[in-house]
């Protein structure tokens, strides 16, 4: 069956340049406007995207679904869709562990659906060689071919629905762990005294790290609230795999500290985020 029609549930920040993507590809997509800010209405308008208003009716005309959103919020937004009967194709990208993707699998493949385990890595792509979407699971093949033209790079891995959400989570933890450490890092030579004094040693012997450190606080401060879950998923699957877990879990208890920066309309300073990070 041709995959004519998407859901997109929902245009965030990453969702609608995807839809935009899909748009500019042939297909037409739909999204939800039931219960969403205004800040969706306006990426949607932006990126093209065809309001069906409510979950009902985007499950009733979409032959695959997208579902793109935050970590904590996979699970529930797959029993929603599997409440409304949906019997296409479903692309989970979102953070979450091989577990929870079981988990998803189970829901949607039981009710009649296909699933397609899916991983983003790299930002919102508006141009080529910048971000790779990851598929697993029998019906991978389809969604790469949604992804035939434009800038982002769908690569099937050979392997059923949990080995894309496994490669995001190693990944992501290296990335994301490695600028949660940097900036706890910071905050305790802040917090004794030798910031200075540390910034030049790594000038001197790791020269990457002043840049990797002002990139942490630059670009994953006013984020850290999305980086929690994703985190928690990480530490569930280091886990799962009988390996030390404590790495994602003190990386989640630092963007958890730091969620009070959500929409902040500048990234704060070192003495603000060591500041917040020394709450109990």
């Amino acid at each position: 069956m041709a995959l004519r029609t998407v859901g997109l549930l929902h245009p965030g920040e990453m969702g609608s340049v995807l839809g935009k993507i899909l748009r500019a590809g042939g297909q037409e997509v739909l999204w939800v406007s039931e219960h969403r800010s205004p800040a969706s209405h306006t990426r949607a308008g932006a990126a093209g995207l065809s309001n069906v208003r409510t979950l009902g009716a985007l499950v009733e005309q979409s032959d695959a679904i997208l579902s793109v959103c935050p970590p904590h919020a996979a699970l529930d937004v797959a029993r929603r869709v599997v409440a409304q009967r949906f019997s296409g194709v479903y692309l989970d990208a979102n953070a979450v562990s091989p577990k929870t993707v079981r988990a998803i699998t189970q829901m949607l493949e039981g009710a009649g659906a296909r699933f397609v385990d899916g991983s983003i890595i790299g930002p919102p792509p508006t141009a080529p060689g910048t971000t790779r979407l990851y598929l697993s699971g029998q019906a991978a093949p389809e969604v790469a071919g949604l992804f035939r033209t434009g800038p982002l790079e769908a690569i099937v891995l050979d392997g059923p629905p949990g080995a894309a959400s496994a490669l995001k989570v190693a990944y992501a933890a290296y990335t994301k762990g490695t600028a949660a450490l940097l900036l706890a890092i910071r905050a305790l030579a802040l917090k004794e005294g030798v910031e200075e004094a540390l910034l030049q040693e790594w000038r001197r012997s790791l020269p990457d790290l002043p840049g990797r450190a002002e990139a942490a606080i630059q670009g994953s401060v006013r984020k850290a609230w999305r980086f929690v879950g994703e985190m928690e998923e990480s530490a569930a699957t280091f886990a799962a795999a009988g390996l030390p877990d404590g790495f994602s879990r003190a990386a989640a208890a630092v963007y958890d500290r730091l969620g009070g920066y959500k929409d902040a309309p500048q990234p704060p300073s070192m003495a603000e985020i060591a500041s917040a990070l020394a709450e109990a």
